[in-house]
């Protein structure tokens, strides 16, 4: 949001996992790889191979320059396929003479299958003659489950003929206002998607459009304070405290612990007794293979911590999402993951809380 709120967006994504951004300026300020395709208005701004005819690629590793208009008419005579639109074939030609590295087609402007994908193999096959490998093409629209695997079979038919089998192994990009439910739907039906570009429900969050956040006061000059409710989840943890991450002999997380700021910390290999913040008598014990501490100051008025830049960012963030228990990332009734105390914090909680709960 705000008038930064594409480059933002941008920025977290790829800090969340997401492979490359669409939006140029983005990558200008923030260093982030930009890739994507042209948009169906390009397309439709071709309607004839005349407005073509004269451009030209460099021979890849030479100087030599080819009209490439030619080379594509002769695999259109050879594939026998005349009938797809000629401006957009014109259109994938003038994007092939200006991204031939990067050539990437959006395929669905008229007939995906019987115009699009072919129009894009004419034009792939025609670049290669000159050597350059295509990337593949991009799907906006209809059955994309289905269509992808059409453009699959198209390639496999076509990198035969041609002893081509690069084309093989060509992208199918999906775009489409796609969401979570939309990816588990088309990995619950079979897909030849290979990659997915995810923008509008990416960047407004519509399944959680707002985060709520809420100041709370947990000590002040030096004396613990806490908050009671009659809903559990508002009742305060009081107290300065310091967070630690434990970790299992697989590396995988197994709970966070939070204790007194005062508190000798959890140490690795040595036994670690926690509790449920708002259950007495619960303690419970374990021996993690390593522990790291969560919370660390990055402003305390004056002094101001290194941040990590992008890459760092995003390697942690990666990190720790593929050392999660597969059971908390499960898409149907995930596991919930612990957050406990140490027994002198369950202990500073409860004295407050019971001696606040008869107070007026």
């Amino acid at each position: 949001q705000g008038p930064d709120g594409g480059v933002t967006a941008s920025k977290y994504c790829m800090i969340g996992g997401f492979d490359a951004v669409a939006n140029v300026i983005a990558g200008q300020l923030t260093g982030v790889p930009v890739i994507g395709t042209h948009a169906h208005s390009f397309v439709m701004s071709f309607e004839s191979l005349d407005e073509v005819k004269d451009l030209k690629v460099q021979m890849k590793g030479s100087k030599e320059m080819k009209i490439l208009l030619k080379l594509v008419l002769i695999y259109r005579n050879q594939t026998g396929w005349k009938d797809t639109n000629d401006g957009e074939l014109a259109a994938f030609v003038a994007y092939g003479v200006a991204h031939p590295d990067s050539f990437l087609c959006l395929i669905d402007t008229y007939n995906t299958i019987e115009s699009g994908v072919k129009n894009f193999m004419l034009v792939a096959l025609a670049l290669n003659d000159c050597g350059y490998i295509s990337r593949g093409v991009r799907l906006d629209s209809g059955d994309l489950a289905g269509l992808s695997i059409q453009c699959h079979e198209e390639f496999e038919k076509v990198a035969e003929k041609f002893n081509r089998p690069w084309l093989k192994d060509c992208d199918v990009v999906a775009s489409n206002d796609i969401n979570e439910n939309t990816l588990n739907e088309l990995n619950d039906k079979g897909h030849g998607i290979t990659s997915f570009g995810i923008g509008t429900n990416l960047v407004t969050c519509q399944a959680q459009p707002a985060l709520g956040c809420v100041f709370k006061l947990v000590e002040l000059n030096g004396k613990p304070r806490i908050k009671l409710s009659n809903e559990i989840i508002k009742v305060l943890i009081p107290g300065q405290k310091r967070a630690f991450r434990l970790f299992n002999k697989d590396g995988a997380p197994q709970l966070d612990l939070m204790i007194r700021k005062d508190e000798a910390p959890p140490k690795s290999g040595h036994e670690v007794k926690y509790c449920d913040p708002f259950k007495k008598n619960s303690t419970m014990t374990v021996n993690p293979s390593r522990v790291e501490e969560i919370l660390q100051t990055v402003w305390n008025g004056s002094d101001a911590a290194e941040v990590p830049n992008l890459n760092q960012a995003r390697e942690t963030c990666i990190k720790g999402i593929k050392s999660l228990d597969s059971g908390l990332v499960r898409r149907d009734n995930p596991s919930c993951y612990e957050v406990c105390v140490s027994e002198m914090l369950q202990g500073d909680l409860h004295r407050l809380w019971e001696s606040h709960r008869g107070q007026k």
